[in-house]
């Protein structure tokens, strides 16, 4: 076997689950072949270069060998190699998403504590008869 269509390469190397995943994100242009988009009846040999988006991740590789039967993922990880280029700017995303801040912290969900309910009802006697806090302090809005 010296040609594979590039979809059942992808799935038998364990880029994506099946191969209709695999099918569907060759369809949207995710897929390129030694620069070129590819179909998914586009044949791969060795020596071709693929680039594949995985989410965010962005990937290049080396196509190193062929297999039409999806295996174990130590067998499936040498049908390819990485290029440095590939595994230096997963690495930076990887820091990136380390170093950044969980938005869900910032996000309070839930009913209030008893302090908090207090500090809030506090807040809103401070201010008197108005409702708003963006009104003048001799009470005229102008």
């Amino acid at each position: 076997m010296d040609r594979l269509r590039i979809d059942k390469w992808l799935w038998a190397a364990r880029f994506y689950k099946t191969r209709s995943l695999a099918a569907d994100e060759i369809g949207k242009n995710r897929v390129q072949v030694n620069g070129d988009v590819a179909k998914a009846s586009r044949e791969v040999k060795a020596g071709d270069t693929v680039a594949l988006r995985q989410g965010a991740v962005q990937r290049t590789v080396v196509v190193r060998g062929l297999s039409g039967q999806r295996g174990p993922a130590p067998v499936a990880q040498q049908l390819y190699e990485e290029t440095a280029e590939s595994i230096a700017a997963q690495a930076a995303a990887r820091e990136q998403r380390r170093l950044g801040s969980e938005p869900a912290l910032s996000i309070e969900q839930g009913r209030p504590t008893k302090r908090e309910r207090r500090s809030l009802d506090q807040a809103r006697s401070g201010w008197g008869p108005r409702w708003s806090a963006s009104l003048d302090d001799d009470g005229n809005s102008e």
